[in-house]
């Protein structure tokens, strides 16, 4: 497939998110930001210096934090060498402020890299992460067997989770799960490692270490009165369930992008939902309507090329593989939203472009999404998505909308440069009377964007952007 040529002005923003300047006699009483709950812990790592606070007199325990950080906590609690240094990692150069700790951690078997060889110094930590670090750092082995729901005994951080489990340092959430997908706060990594480092186990909080309101409970709906006034798609990632109508409230769960909840009560702008055996409080902003059942939607999902057209090539990584892994979860994704998918192809097969067309036509498809990665030069990078028009029709005028919805979802949650909304005339959406898209994730003959390409994680990011960029056009349609 021809690939467009835009223009490209792409800045590398470099995040510092943890050489900290200490304040002069510093503790967790003279930083104005440290809840009750964990001052006790974070005075300990204050005191032996392995946290610090920021310059303007803060702690910042709700900020995010990063691979970076995380080891160069790790670092100091184990006197490890901070020399800046080179590093194995492409992503983590010699300048960078816990290159040091990354090289002697990395050395030490504590830390290692994901599975294209990057570190991503600024990408959050993970609460499997987390396990995985502090049960190697501080040689934590599991004594009893500790079983979570969501945590698969197969899985790579099983042991990890069980070890510091089974220490008393992560015990996990009230409504027994573990959470492995979580990502951490600063508060929640210092007290988690002052827990590791504690000599006597005293340092413990309950999780999540949230303020807890004051003791009035909500009024809880009762099961047996419970009414369905509306069932709503959650637009989150994360979207955290509350036992009451406000962030004071403890979490009992979790909801992802695409769950498909029954609101049961209303309180300003929290919702009362329920799903599964799942229920309680969520903030209404991250909910969206649920397609209506009397008109049924139908997408059609096409992976480009497959078969005897491999498409693009390059860092590793075929097109046709890549995109059929992606529009295989954004079926699931939309299916789960109650969304009705038809794919022209759901394996390695070649279906021509007339065929695509037919294929979706006779699923009774009412729109059309194809899924595409890019290739050209090696500096070009970014999302972008096509629809056809020669004037403006209504099937053009839709057509915009879909195109415009996926792509302002899509090169957010990529983290990549927008390229923008273009017209252009390829044979699967202009021979056809959908209203269809051509979604390109970005470009395989470009170093970072194949590097995200090659992972799960941002497979997945696709893949929920998409669905939900679907769903925003639903909501507009109708």
């Amino acid at each position: 497939m021809l690939k467009k040529i835009g223009s490209l002005l792409f800045a590398l923003s470099v995040l510092s998110l943890v050489i900290f300047h200490p304040i002069q006699e510093v503790s967790a009483e003279t930083l104005s930001d440290i809840p009750d709950r964990s001052k006790e812990n974070i005075n300990l790592l204050i005191e032996k210096e392995i946290i610090f606070g920021y310059t303007d007199g803060t702690f910042k325990p709700k900020n995010p934090v990063s691979r970076q950080e995380a080891t160069a906590m790790i670092g100091r609690a184990l006197n490890l060498d901070n020399t800046k240094q080179k590093t194995t990692f492409p992503d983590v150069t010699s300048d960078m402020y816990a290159s040091g700790y990354i090289a002697s951690a990395t050395e030490k078997g504590i830390i290692t890299g994901h599975s294209d060889g990057s570190f991503r110094p600024n990408e959050t930590v993970t609460r499997a992460q987390m396990a995985i670090i502090i049960s190697r750092a501080f040689d934590i082995k599991g004594e009893t067997k500790k079983s979570f729901p969501d945590v698969a005994n197969d899985s790579l951080y099983y042991e990890a989770i069980n070890s510091i489990a089974s220490a008393g340092i992560s015990v996990g959430y009230p409504d027994g799960t573990f959470k492995p997908y979580n990502k951490l706060t600063r508060e929640e990594f210092s007290i988690l490692v002052a827990k590791a480092i504690s000599e006597n186990g005293d340092y413990v909080v309950q999780e999540p270490s949230e303020e807890k309101p004051e003791p009035q409970e909500p009024e809880e709906p009762k099961d047996e009165t419970l009414d369905v006034l509306d069932e709503r798609i959650v637009t989150a990632d994360s979207l955290n369930v509350r036992q009451g109508p406000s962030i004071d409230y403890d979490i009992v769960g979790k909801l992802t992008t695409g769950n498909a909840v029954k609101v049961h009560k209303l309180e300003g702008d929290w919702a009362y939902v329920s799903y599964g055996g799942l229920k309680g409080y969520v903030h209404t902003y991250y909910l969206v309507a649920k397609p209506g059942e009397a008109t049924p939607q139908t997408v059609a999902i096409d992976p480009g090329h497959g078969g005897k057209d491999p498409g693009a090539s390059a860092n590793g990584l075929v097109e046709k593989e890549v995109v059929l892994d992606v529009s295989l979860m954004v079926r699931d994704y939309l299916k789960d939203s109650g969304i009705n998918v038809v794919m022209t192809r759901q394996s390695d097969w070649y279906p021509s472009l007339d065929g695509r067309v037919a294929i979706a036509q006779k699923g009774k498809a009412d729109a059309f999404v194809s899924v595409h990665a890019n290739a050209f030069m090696s500096s070009a990078t970014g999302v972008e998505t096509f629809y056809y028009a020669a004037g403006m029709t209504d099937r053009e005028r839709k057509s915009y909308y879909l195109a415009k919805f996926i792509n302002d979802r899509l090169y957010k949650a990529m983290d990549m440069n927008n390229r923008g909304v273009k017209n252009a005339g390829y044979r699967v959406i202009k021979a056809t009377t959908l209203p269809s898209v051509l979604t390109e994730i970005g470009f395989l003959t470009n170093d970072n964007d194949a590097r995200k390409l090659k992972t799960q994680h941002y497979r997945e990011e696709a893949a929920q952007a998409i669905a939900l960029g679907i769903i925003d056009y639903y909501n507009w349609r109708d």
